[in-house]
């Protein structure tokens, strides 16, 4: 990333009543994907729910045909692993589309992280900057200083989240268990482990403060531990 003078960037309406930070930040760590394979795995306390990534696509596509605000709200909150609560709680300051990173404060004592933002070829759907610009081209004036707007204007709460995204899924056909924005941080979690990403890296990019609630979402068997070992060894020797 190429070192910059803070500016105000502006775009369409948004602009004109709040800047979106257009200055570096820190280099982050952590580059979430989407597996291709994703299986339920166990979490302490019975089965956990997660989207396959179809699932996710469909969810995407049918927010962006909505609105550019239910699409970058419910992308940002699956690619970085956000509770409702924190996704509502993103402010305009927290944006750095230059630098391409998002300022996350998350609750119930997890990690404050800086992430970066992605365009994603191949899968528009999954791409957090185009997302963002198109919702703040669009974005009312209405002076606050929140990212994610009701359509009254001000602070988007987070019961009103729950029930776009509830209507989101039900358009899409999801069953009533998977119909809860919580899904999207366990599906990050899920698809992250599937993928074979290291753990410390997913317990980044799920702000998790201790290792141990990473480890909720990993399940393995006998033989992948001993197919991991074998491939761990064959590449030593």
């Amino acid at each position: 990333m190429k070192s910059s003078a803070t500016q105000q960037l502006v775009i369409g309406r948004a602009g004109a009543s709040a800047g979106v930070r257009e200055e570096p930040a820190a280099t982050p760590a952590v580059i979430p994907f989407v597996a291709k394979d994703a299986r339920p795995v166990r979490a302490k306390h019975g089965r956990m729910t997660f989207l396959a990534p179809e699932e996710v696509l469909a969810l995407l596509k049918v927010a962006r045909e909505r609105s550019m605000r239910d699409w970058g709200m419910i992308l940002l909150a699956y690619k970085h692993g956000l509770r409702a609560s924190e996704v509502c709680g993103l402010k305009l300051a927290d944006i750095n589309l230059k630098a391409g990173s998002v300022s996350i404060r998350r609750l119930k004592g997890s990690l404050q992280t800086v992430q970066p933002l992605y365009p994603h070829r191949g899968q528009p759907l999954l791409d957090e900057t185009a997302a963002l610009r198109a919702w703040l081209r669009k974005r009312p004036a209405d002076g606050s200083d929140y990212l994610f707007t009701s359509q009254k204007g001000g602070k988007l709460d987070r019961t009103q989240f729950f029930r776009m995204f509830q209507r989101v899924a039900g358009v899409v056909g999801l069953p009533v268990e998977k119909r809860h924005p919580h899904v999207l941080k366990h599906s990050l979690a899920s698809h992250l482990v599937r993928g074979n990403v290291n753990l410390a890296l997913v317990r980044q990019a799920l702000g998790h403060r201790s290792i141990n609630s990473t480890m909720q979402y990993v399940g393995t068997s006998d033989g992948q531990a001993a197919e991991a070992a074998q491939a761990a060894l064959m590449n030593l020797y």
